[in-house]
């Protein structure tokens, strides 16, 4: 139990890196668009406006599907894809296309992930395991954004940061897609069967 718990901690800590290492910078990135502080603010919501659509809909295709690990995993390859998608554009509407695209994974794969540690554990150990998974994760709150500034300083661009963050995406998604699970900790006694649809 104890390398599944050390395991969904760097899931979740892959998770958490893309999203707090892209937030902390990306005012400064559209920023660097030349746009004025409040045009700043409303085109730095858009990927936060997508997140708000893929944490609903997303995390209702899964309970209606009763699948997690697939949508643990996809959201991680999409908010990875559109992080490192987003180094290729100079075009800040393309950019800013990029990453919406990486917001909806980033949100989609939050709500979907805290289902998998109770497809791994139950009982008492399920307390002290989800505890332990969010603090070593949260680290990544400090060390996504560290990872992001330092890089930037010793390159002069966002470019190797935002990669960095793509890859503990990429990480993350990996992980998932390798554990075992057993899903029948994932659903409660009596709940009705998969929509198929």
């Amino acid at each position: 139990m104890t390398i599944l718990v050390l395991a969904l901690s760097l899931v979740y800590f892959g998770a958490v890196a893309t999203n707090y290492g892209l937030s902390f910078f990306l005012p400064q990135i559209v920023k660097a668009f030349g746009l004025t502080n409040f045009q700043t603010g409303l085109v730095s919501a858009l990927p936060y406006a997508v997140g708000v659509v893929s944490i609903v809909w997303w995390g209702h295709r899964s309970d209606r599907h009763r699948e997690r690990r697939f949508h643990a995993a996809f959201p991680l390859a999409i908010a990875a894809g559109g992080i490192a998608l987003s180094t290729v554009f100079e075009n800040p509407v393309l950019k800013m296309l990029a990453l919406s695209i990486a917001g909806f994974g980033i949100f989609g794969n939050l709500p979907v992930f805290w289902t998998l540690p109770t497809a791994f554990l139950s009982g008492a150990a399920a307390a002290g395991g989800i505890a332990l998974i969010n603090s070593i994760g949260n680290l990544a709150g400090f060390a996504g954004p560290y990872a992001m500034g330092a890089i930037k300083d010793w390159t002069g661009s966002y470019t190797g940061g935002l990669l960095a963050l793509s890859a503990m995406g990429l990480l993350a998604m990996t992980l998932v897609l390798v554990l075992g699970h057993d899903t029948s900790l994932e659903h409660a006694p009596g709940a009705p069967a998969p929509d198929k649809t």
